[in-house]
């Protein structure tokens, strides 16, 4: 019984932080230094269709660190340089 309710804590915390993750936006991926699980960065290479920016995301846990995964998702408020 102790065990199950650790685990359910502990994957609420994991869905609390993944949550609370913001988006920042730099202009290039290799900008993106340290990703974390979960994180979003948006980033604006030009890459992407217009009205839509590249967002890279922390995706899962690997043995040489975080795996990334990338989609175009649609661009809010003005364009950054």
């Amino acid at each position: 019984m102790l065990k199950r309710r650790a685990t359910c804590l502990s994957l609420l915390m994991c869905l609390a932080f993944a949550t609370t993750a913001r988006a920042g936006t730099v202009g290039r991926e290799q900008d993106i230094v340290d990703l974390k699980l979960g994180q979003r960065v948006q980033v604006d290479d030009g890459t992407c269709p217009a009205g839509q920016v590249k967002e890279v995301r922390g995706a899962k846990m690997t043995d040489k660190g975080i795996s990334r995964t990338s989609t175009c998702v649609p661009r809010f408020g003005p364009k950054s340089k």
